[in-house]
């Protein structure tokens, strides 16, 4: 009777998601036919929700079809049976029906196949193969699947097993999954679906192993901005005709509008519904308080802390519990709780509705089913939800070149410059490349090296351009020292190029010495001898000859000296004509000076004059008085 009740509500439950017009987006991977040439051209397949889909790489493979056991529900006899003939991964065919597709898969990677196709046994649009959702068979190997998966359509599988069958030539196929995930800009996009509940078997320890794990990098990658991350929760609801059975009371808060299963699957004991969808509700809001305050990656703490210390298992799952680990991590409570609004009341609540309205597909997204989803820049992730694969995936949505360095770490990619520099131009000399790592792979780019440009296709060639340029390597020109002479091809009054010094011939790249004397291009007066020098000559004349080189000729040595002897005599004309000059000119001066100051005295002459007869004739009585 209680399995009957939990089946009705499941019902009930689901009529509720899909009375909303659900669409459904199958992710793919490009497939494309290398060989045979009559089977050339791309195909889609859809990727395995299950194992480990090399997301921002390819994979190149032959193709084998098992002789027995086509369906891949058991193992395969022997040591890697399907080891390739080729030195190629093998990628194995196999057809569907009889056991899950993840079982095919398992089988197919303990026989040594690098990648699993699975050919659809109807003629039908590409579904998504998923894992089994409860299985005590599929709890053993599903978490070991390691290797990626695809499902392909009947009609490509049958074209396949034809060319096999002729076995005329290798059946070579990549899978290539770097345009899986959109990589429009800088900055990566993701969300994760997940839910609370820790009682709900495997999946619900998948997502908790994969928060708990995966927290670093997320912290690592929102507080550098590289990425935009939003958690996110399903909810169902109550059709109008059930919201007042306690079946919807029991699951179901703000009068059967927002609602989840029992964690036990039963009413009768334990948690209820509506306690998950409080506690999905408080993790909604402590994301959405904390990114108020640039605290986001605060979500990763909180989710990891409630699941060790409230744990549904340990019966603490409970509001006490999740306060004091907000607590602990610094946390508004009362911001929290005013996000939360009131449960019990008659009313929409904000954040429940607007994750219902995110629930359905939009764009390349299709609506959200299965739980724990992750969505990368609007794209659903298909397979295994694990700390690298999940980092790798993340990374292939960066745009080329802005990778952050955690996206370039020997653990998830190689750096493809480290063998034959990717292809690339390099300059070996400088230690400049043109090759940069990228998550996708490499791209040749000439760079920028001290704020100087290089230019070119990056691939055969890279020119130093702009000022400075000849302090790297001398631009990429010809430089050569002999005899403690140097001369070099790059000239700073050039933004770009390289041009052979005066006395050089050559691209600029390389230079050799022009024999002048050889080619007769220089020391042709009469009877000049010619000696060749590098980067120039040496020209004598005859007799006592001068050479003059600008105008390649020879001039006597005495008119020479009478030159020097001219111009002694000049100079000499000149100093003693400044000497003159100078000597008339401070005669002149005293003379002029000597004129003027007795002038001067003259004026005062008489006066001393008339002053001393004066005193000469009041002095006479007195002297002829005395006597």
């Amino acid at each position: 009777m209680l399995l009957k009740k939990l089946k009705v509500l499941v019902l009930i439950l689901t009529v509720g998601l899909s009375s909303v017009c659900a669409r459904f987006v199958v992710e793919k991977s490009s497939l494309s036919v290398l060989s045979p040439l009559s089977l050339r051209g791309k195909r889609d397949g859809s990727i395995g929700n299950f194992g480990i889909p090399d997301y921002g790489g390819f994979l190149v493979g032959s193709v084998v079809y098992p002789d027995k056991g086509t369906f891949g529900c058991a193992a395969f006899e022997g040591d890697k049976p399907f080891k390739s003939k080729f030195p190629r991964p093998t990628i194995l065919l196999l057809d569907r029906g009889e056991c899950y597709f993840a079982l095919k898969v398992w089988n197919g990677q303990q026989a040594g196949a690098a990648a699993v196709l699975v050919a659809d046994n109807i003629d039908e649009p590409l579904i998504t193969m998923d894992s089994p959702e409860e299985s005590t068979d599929a709890d053993g190997y599903v978490e070991k699947i390691g290797i990626p998966s695809a499902l392909i359509e009947r009609s490509f599988g049958e074209s396949l097993k034809q060319a096999l069958k002729k076995g005329e030539e290798d059946v070579v196929i990549k899978l290539d999954w770097r345009e899986s995930v959109p990589h429009p800009d800088q900055r990566v996009e993701y969300e994760l679906w997940t839910n609370s509940n820790d009682e709900c078997g495997t999946r619900c320890d998948e997502q908790m192993n994969f928060v708990k794990s995966f927290k670093g990098h997320a912290q690592i990658l929102e507080k550098g901005g590289y990425t935009l991350f939003t958690p996110h929760y399903i909810t169902w609801y109550c059709p109008q005709a059930f919201i007042l059975s306690s079946q919807c009371k029991s699951q179901c808060i703000n009068r059967g509008r927002y609602c989840a299963p029992d964690p036990e699957q039963d009413f009768g004991e334990g948690y209820q519904g509506k306690d998950v969808v409080f506690e999905n509700l408080r993790q909604l809001c402590v994301h959405r308080v904390a990114n108020e305050s640039n605290r986001s990656w605060v979500w990763w703490d909180y989710v990891t802390d409630f699941h060790i210390r409230c744990s549904m298992k340990e019966k603490k799952y409970s509001k006490e519990c999740a306060e004091d680990v907000m607590k602990s991590l610094g946390l508004p409570i009362e911001k929290i709780k005013k996000c939360m609004g009131d449960p019990e009341a008659d009313v929409e609540n904000e954040v429940l509705k607007t994750e219902q309205q995110h629930q359905i597909g939009r764009g390349s997204r299709g609506d959200v089913t299965i739980l724990p989803t992750l969505v990368i820049n609007n794209v659903q992730y298909r397979g295994k939800l694990e700390r690298t694969a999940v980092l790798k995936a993340i990374c292939a949505g960066f745009k080329e070149t802005t990778d952050p360095s955690i996206c370039l770490s020997s653990d998830l990619e190689t750096n493809e410059c480290l063998e034959r520099n990717g292809g690339c131009w390099q300059d070996s000399k400088a230690n400049i490349t043109a090759c940069k790592d990228t998550f996708r792979g490499r791209v040749c780019e000439c760079p920028t090296v001290k704020g100087v440009q290089y230019r070119g296709d990056g691939y055969l060639s890279c020119l130093a351009y702009g000022p400075g340029r000849c302090e790297l390597n001398n631009g990429g020109c010809w430089s050569d020292s002999k005899n403690g002479l140097t001369f070099s091809a790059c000239s700073e009054s050039q933004l770009m190029g390289c041009l052979c010094p005066k006395g050089f011939r050559g691209n600029g790249l390389t230079c050799e010495d022009i024999n002048e004397c050889k080619e007769r291009s220089a020391c042709q007066c009469d009877g000049c001898s010619c000696k060749n020098t590098w980067g120039g000559y040496e020209c004598k004349c005859k007799g006592d000859l001068l050479y003059i080189k600008e105008q390649d000729t020879c001039i006597e040595r005495s008119g020479s000296k009478f030159g020097w002897f001219l111009t002694f005599v000049v100079l000499a004309v000149v100093v003693g004509a400044g000497l003159a000059g100078y000597v008339f000119y401070k005669y002149r001066l005293r003379s002029y000076m000597d004129s003027e100051i007795m002038a001067i005295m003259s004026q005062y002459m008489p006066l001393d004059s008339q002053h001393n007869n004066e005193a000469s004739s009041e002095a006479q009585p007195l002297r002829q008085t005395s006597v």
